[in-house]
Parts: C-alpha cells; sequence; structure tokens
C-alpha cells in the first residue's frame, strides 16, 4: 500500500485542478464545464474521483447540475456560506462600515484598471448607457467591475456590494453628469481626476478623507 495516494488526496487534487481549470479557461458564472468522462481524461484520474469532488463543489453552491444539460458554474454570490457569514458580520456596526470602506477601495482599483485597459470604445459604450438609461449606482459600478480585466477582483466587488448597498436610483446630489465626468476622464485615461471625481462628486467625500 506504500507509496499509493489515497481517495481523498486524489479528491482533493481533482478539486484543485477543477480550480484551476475555471482560472485557466477564464469560466464564469453561467459557463458549462466539460462532461465527467472529459474532466477524467483531461486529470487523468478514476471518474468516481472527478464525480466526489463535483459533488462536494456543487454541496457548497458552486457549480450546479441540470438534467440532460451538464454542470454550470454558479454565480459566487450565490454561495451559501457567504450568505450566512454576511448575515453573521452585519450584526457588527464596525463591520458595515468596514464594508463601505472596502466597497470604495475595490471600485478605486477597477477605475484604476479601466483607465490604463479599458478601449476607448469600451468606454465610449458604456457613456452611451448613462445618457441613454436611468439606473441605479450599483448597476454603474457593476460595468465598471464587469470591464476591469481582473475577474477576481469582479466577483469580490459583487458580494461585498450584496452586503454593502446604500445606493439609491441615480437622483439627489450624484447626477449622469458626475457620471459621465469620471468616464470622460478615464477616456482621457486622467486616474488622478477620475478617482477625485469619483470619491468628491460621486461619493461625497472631502479630499481629507
Amino acid at each position: 500500500m506504500a507509496g499509493r495516494t489515497s481517495p481523498s488526496k486524489i479528491y482533493l487534487d481533482v478539486v484543485e485542478s477543477l480550480r484551476s481549470m475555471i482560472e485557466a479557461d477564464s469560466l464564469l458564472p453561467g459557463d458549462k464545464i466539460p462532461s465527467e468522462r472529459e474532466l477524467s481524461d483531461r486529470f487523468n484520474v478514476g471518474r468516481s474521483s472527478v464525480r466526489e469532488a463535483l459533488r462536494a463543489l456543487e454541496l457548497l453552491g458552486l457549480i450546479e447540475t441540470r438534467r440532460g444539460e451538464g454542470t454550470f458554474i454558479r454565480d459566487f454570490q450565490e454561495h451559501k456560506l457567504v450568505e450566512l457569514l454576511g448575515t453573521f458580520f452585519l450584526q457588527d456596526k464596525k463591520v458595515q462600515e468596514d464594508l463601505a470602506e472596502t466597497k470604495r477601495l475595490i471600485e478605486i482599483d477597477c477605475l484604476r484598471i479601466v483607465a490604463f485597459f479599458a478601449t476607448a470604445e469600451d468606454i465610449k459604450r458604456l457613456m452611451a448607457w448613462v445618457k441613454a438609461d436611468m439606473f441605479h449606482d450599483d448597476d454603474f459600478f457593476l460595468r465598471i467591475a464587469i470591464l476591469n480585466r481582473n475577474r477576481l477582483l469582479e466577483r469580490i466587488w459583487r458580494i461585498v456590494n450584496s452586503y454593502a448597498r446604500t445606493s439609491e436610483m441615480v437622483q439627489g446630489n450624484v447626477k449622469k453628469e458626475d457620471y459621465l465626468a469620471l468616464l470622460t476622464y478615464l477616456l482621457e485615461r486622467d486616474e488622478e481626476k477620475a478617482i477625485e471625481t469619483y470619491l468628491i462628486r460621486i461619493r461625497n467625500m472631502s479630499k481629507g478623507e
């Protein structure tokens, strides 16, 4: 028996291989993953080990099997453990404040990435959407998070935002012109002005905060 890999170790290796595959293939929520047979061939392990790994991920709410269709990645926001922890954490006022601050920091990072890497066409499409529609602040920054090329940052924003929702429809102190000004600076690749506009005109913070 010496030298043999234990079944539990194989199963954990398959889980890690699945995680690496999802990242390498840039799979997103709603995307279909290969069949058990294809995964077995790809990872060079038995189908029973693949089946156990898939079952564990499904129990965690990270994937779902649809009869007759296959297995799909679920929206990370739907992860039940995350929801449970979120409910617990939000009983603490300090954590609520930290969530709001964390959301701002993530949004700033997304803006920096968009300023450097988004195409002019992508930014112009977002500007056209702002001009055409009424929207929530969350809707705007979801699009910014999607436009940034860091998929992990986008997923973290989605989770933090689901517990830090304070937005209203675009009205009152924050106007469409404020979002358009932000996008204009992004289009001009002026990161400093974009972040200043975000903090002062959209998040209503003074320079000293």
